[in-house]
């Protein structure tokens, strides 16, 4: 059954950020966010979206750390300052380490001031070298009833759906979803291309698939634009061949049936997407299946994902976790 969520009857303008972040430079980062918010905003938005890692894109690169922060943080406060500026909730994740560990931690900021947090419950692939596993469920009592907070992969998990479903009447989400590489060789590329097409595929209709098993609608912020990362091979190993590639999918507004009402594709650069929404949870149009992922992932993104995770859990625990406590200290001493 679908609960009340206390959602208002009356629809609301929404936006969704695409931003094109650089790595570890938060001050940056957050100057690119507030002016793509002041513009959403300026076009009548008042819930606005903005990407998972939105401080700092999240490559295998050591600069990468730099961009952890601790809870009270200079990004929380453009957060704030933006939704007080523009009477709006506004929504994105960070690195945030807190008690000696590290978290993908989701912010929704109300205008008046209220935080509510999620952390992502399971970090994607090479994301392991950088923060641990969330236990929340990611939902939200806010002014405009039950939110739900969804990072990334969590899109693509049934477990997802479950700790929503009738009790959230909007889903705010986003994401930093790559693909194959371009740069190990024309044979490799041969090779990747039906995996890469089906991986484009996932992520553009992720949004979508989650709104029609979940019954709300689906904000979704993406990063966009080309990178290089270290590609992880063995546990233990510090060699990480350079993996170019580049971010996928679309920064979207789809209803709660899955209709797409908005739409930016990753190759389109950086901006926003508007459109009005209506929150309340409905009755699904989609059953959830019965297994943890929503698609049938193919054998080769399964196995890539066991052992990237691997691999990167491996090196979180010999210096990840070290050097992303070190950042939010350091970040940490500049307010003080």
């Amino acid at each position: 059954m679908v609960t009340d969520t206390s959602a208002p009857a009356a629809p609301i303008r929404a936006a969704a950020v695409q931003l094109e972040a650089e790595v570890g430079d938060v001050a940056t980062n957050l100057a690119r966010i507030e002016r793509l918010v002041d513009d959403a905003a300026a076009a009548g938005a008042r819930l606005i979206a903005v990407p998972e890692f939105c401080t700092s894109r999240l490559p295998f690169d050591v600069r990468a750390h730099d961009a952890t922060l601790p809870p009270d943080n200079i990004a929380l406060d453009c957060f704030r300052r933006l939704a007080a500026r523009h009477h709006c909730w506004i929504g994105g994740s960070m690195l945030i380490a807190e008690n000696g560990a590290i978290a993908n931690r989701y912010h929704l900021v109300e205008p008046d001031g209220t935080v509510h947090r999620h952390d992502k419950d399971l970090p994607t692939m090479w994301e392991n070298a950088f923060y641990g596993p969330g236990h929340d469920d990611g939902v939200f009592d806010t002014a405009l009833g039950g939110v739900g907070a969804a990072v990334c992969w969590e899109l693509i998990r049934t477990q997802t759906v479950r700790r929503m479903r009738g009790r959230v009447g909007l889903a705010m989400t986003g994401t930093h979803w790559w693909t194959m590489p371009s740069n190990w060789g024309t044979a490799v590329a041969r090779g990747l291309a039906a995996i890469g097409q089906y991986n484009r595929y996932l992520s553009e209709n992720a949004p979508a698939e989650f709104a029609r098993r979940l019954g709300a609608p689906v904000l979704q912020a993406s990063h966009c634009g080309r990178f290089r990362t270290g590609f992880l091979l063995v546990p233990g190993l510090d060699r990480a061949p350079p993996y170019d590639t580049e971010f996928v999918g679309c920064t979207q507004i789809v209803d709660a049936e899955g209709r797409v009402l908005a739409q930016r594709r990753t190759e389109e650069g950086p901006g926003f997407v508007v459109a009005d929404v209506t929150p309340g949870a409905r009755e699904p149009v989609q059953p959830l299946e019965d297994r943890f992922w929503i698609p049938e992932l193919p054998l080769f993104l399964r196995a890539y994902w066991h052992h990237q995770n691997l691999c990167a859990r491996r090196y979180y625990r010999s210096r990840g976790r070290a050097a992303g406590l070190a950042a939010a200290e350091r970040h940490a001493a500049d307010r003080r």
